[in-house]
């Protein structure tokens, strides 16, 4: 539980302080380009990752800043790297394969992080260029895939989304009342 809580410190509050300091400067009408990195693994539904689901809280919590700063030359991008050849999932990192009772997932990940090690197909030296390459451009994505594994992971996980939706849409439109009122458009 200890470490669950550190990261929430770290990754949660932490960003939510830095984040209220930049929105001193916002107040102030100064533009400001904030990136925000998380690993794309994430979304690809590895298991024993326990700060998952903080961390997509943070991208809603900064996709939300985005919305109320209603100021087009403040940016925000979500940076999703996959796998580059950094120290992240070495000596910097605590891999603990945890419970046995859960050595499938937790362990499983755990034992893939650390064979994975140094075979990453992600160049730093690149990535740090297309980082530089945004904050040159005028309309930034609000998220960044890093990587063919995370473009490819990703495209992999939503077209699957997608799949799935499709085939409950008759079930999932049909709680909707039968005389329907014209939808007003959400504003952007």
């Amino acid at each position: 539980m200890s470490d669950f809580r550190a990261q929430i410190e770290t990754n949660l509050f932490g960003t939510i302080i830095v984040t209220k300091a930049l929105f001193r400067t916002f107040a102030k009408g100064k533009p400001v380009i904030l990136f925000s990195f998380r690993r794309w693994a994430e979304g690809s539904g590895l298991q024993g990752v326990g700060h998952i689901r903080l961390r997509n809280g943070v991208s809603r919590f900064l996709r939300s800043v985005v919305a109320r700063s209603g100021a087009a030359r403040h940016q925000v991008t979500i940076v999703e790297p996959g796998g580059f050849r950094t120290d992240f999932a070495g000596s910097s990192t605590k891999l603990s394969e945890g419970n046995p009772d859960y050595d499938s997932t937790v362990g499983a990940t755990a034992r893939f992080q650390r064979d994975y090690n140094g075979k990453q197909p992600g160049d730093p030296k690149k990535a740090a260029q297309a980082i530089v390459r945004l904050t040159q451009e005028q309309k930034p994505p609000l998220r960044l895939l890093l990587g063919s594994d995370a473009y490819n992971g990703a495209e992999k996980n939503d077209l699957a989304r997608l799949e799935e939706a499709r085939s409950w849409k008759e079930l999932s439109l049909s709680t909707d009342f039968e005389s329907k009122p014209p939808h007003p458009e959400r504003p952007k």
